[in-house]
């Protein structure tokens, strides 16, 4: 039997295909129960995440088995097998224990480094042990798995290359602020209780916000994570039911959305409607838009003021050809009056502009140049960009929880699995990574040792019960044979012939476990079973005992 995975995930399908293909809890079991049911496999696992679909098996036969997994895997995701096809790919035995083992170190991650996975990890072998789709391959893979990826981080610095794919989310939503400048006095809503959205929330209240509240569709799961939150010295936290989530969104400042739900939990229509009755979280000065004391424009300005040129804003207006909000009229009254209109009929500027430097000529134009520009309505990509960010959106689901068009909305900022990868693109490789890979490299190599040596045991076992067996059968004759024996030369005899037979099996035995952990050496069990024409049953039934072991491979 070998390992084969067959997968696909950020780095070889677009996020499009990986939402369509995303697998739901229920849906993982029934591709679990089914790749056991198929010829290939005895044993498997599936490591499904928001940026990964990868199916791990135990089969007999690679290209039978490639064939299966992948036909299964597009029927469970409900992407075609033909459409799936040009994404998925596969690794076989050395190769299929590297991937996973980088994996685990975060080599293959979305942010290069981030431990969130070797949680995914340790679920992913915990559901196939509740399943007993985890044989003896599987869990020794998944657990040295777990090993190898917290080697790399206690032994390399590794982490500093990436973090979470929550912190880098939340990075992208500061756009360039300081993330915990950006949290604070952010009232936050968090949209689910599991794992990548509790991950969220006790990141967001170690960064110190304002507020939490978590929305879930079970409400005991979100006041536990809540309740935990909110201990002496923690956060302000509450939770609520889904129900209550539109209603929290005028009020929030930031949302972050994790959910298993198959839909859009947030959809551009309510987005726009919470925005319209959005509450801010803390109050907010107006933007200034007046000239600086002195300047040429204030000098205007105060002079058209006094001569009754500029719009009473103090009047409401709803007339079409009133001025935007927020600009004066401009226009100039031919028909001065007072000191400054004596003045203009003399010819001389009513706020002494002749009597300025040329330099307070060139900042006046600067003034009516930007002036001109304020007019136009920015993007909405700008206004993020500006700081004006009414709501900021994290969405970490896969498929997606929040609708793509809300970023044609004014002042918000929308950070989603495809924006992330695409940031992820341009991040820094750490120096430490190289390290990381050499501990890879190092722990294949031992694995794959390993599982050799293992699989020649069951082998040796057998050998050994075969001599044991003989022995007695031997002693059995013997004694019948001398009834004049008594207890201590009986216990003498079958001692000394204990002795012998295992002296005479110790260095075959030894020898043959170091050659079969050498590459290749998988032959030599063959071997010791023609040689000695050992039992395959008896040698299988050691094999299943091992296996079904209550105490090995628990997580």
């Amino acid at each position: 039997m070998s390992l084969l995975v067959v997968g696909l995930s950020h780095r070889s399908a677009p996020v499009s295909v990986l939402e369509r293909a995303s697998l739901s809890s229920d849906t993982q079991i029934k591709l679990l129960q089914d790749t056991l049911a198929a010829e290939p496999a005895t044993e498997a696992a599936v490591l499904a995440t928001c940026n990964r679909i990868e199916l791990y098996a135990d089969v007999d036969k690679f290209h039978a088995g490639v064939a299966e997994l992948s036909t299964l895997l597009a029927q469970h995701s409900g992407v075609g097998l033909e459409e799936l096809t040009p994404y998925l790919y596969v690794h076989y035995e050395d190769r299929a224990v590297h991937h996973l083992f980088s994996v685990a170190c975060g080599l293959d991650s979305m942010v290069v480094g981030e431990g969130q996975i070797l949680g995914q990890i340790k679920d992913a072998l915990a559901l196939g042990q509740e399943l007993h789709t985890a044989g003896r391959l599987i869990n020794d893979l998944f657990q040295q798995a777990l090993r190898v990826g917290k080697r790399a981080h206690s032994e390399t610095g590794i982490d500093r290359a990436g973090q979470s794919l929550v912190t880098f989310g939340l990075e992208q939503l500061a756009d360039g602020t300081d993330i915990e400048d950006w949290a604070a006095d952010k009232r936050v809503l968090v949209i689910g209780a599991g794992s990548m959205s509790s991950l969220a929330a006790t990141t967001l209240a170690r960064l110190g916000v304002r507020e939490l509240v978590i929305a879930n569709r079970t409400l005991e799961r979100a006041e536990r994570l809540a309740a935990a939150l909110s201990e002496p010295g923690g956060v302000l936290a509450r939770a609520v039911r889904m129900g209550a989530v539109a209603d929290e969104l005028t009020r929030a400042d930031a949302v972050v959305s994790c959910t298993g739900a198959t839909g859009l939990v947030l959809t551009a229509e309510s987005v726009a409607a919470a925005l319209a009755e959005h509450v801010p979280g803390g109050p907010e000065a107006p933007a200034d838009l007046r000239a600086p004391d002195g300047s040429v424009v204030a000098r205007l300005a105060a002079a058209a003021a006094r001569d009754g040129r500029v719009l009473d804003r103090s009047a409401s207006t709803t007339s079409a050809d009133a001025p935007a909000a927020g600009f004066a009229d401009t226009g100039v009254s031919g028909t001065g009056t007072g000191e400054a209109a004596g003045a203009a009929a003399e010819g001389a500027c009513p706020v002494g502009l002749d009597e300025q430097h040329v330099d307070n000529l060139a900042q006046h134009g600067a003034w009516v140049d930007n002036a001109s520009r304020t007019i136009r309505k920015p993007a909405a990509a700008r206004v993020a960009r500006s700081g004006n960010v009414r709501l900021g959106l994290l969405d970490l689901a896969m498929p997606r929880d929040i609708d793509g068009g809300v970023h044609r909305l004014a002042g918000v900022r929308l950070v989603d699995i495809e924006s992330l990868a695409e940031a992820s693109a341009d991040a820094p490789m750490a120096a430490d990574v190289d390290q990381v890979r050499r501990i890879v490299s190092d722990e294949v190599a031992a694995f794959g040792a390993a599982q050799r040596a293992a699989h020649i045991t069951p082998t040796v076992v057998a050998l050994r019960t075969m001599a044991a067996d003989v022995v007695a059968g031997e002693i059995a004759r013997l004694e019948g044979r001398l009834t004049g024996l008594d207890e201590k030369q009986r216990a003498e005899i079958n001692q000394t012939v204990r002795r012998v037979v295992d002296k005479l099996l110790h260095a075959p035995t030894v020898r043959v476990k170091q050659l079969a952990s050498e590459p290749g050496g998988a032959g030599y069990a063959d071997a010791l079973r023609t040689l000695f024409d050992l039992d395959p049953e008896t040698v299988a039934s050691v094999s299943r005992a091992e296996v079904n072991d209550p105490n090995r491979g628990r997580v």
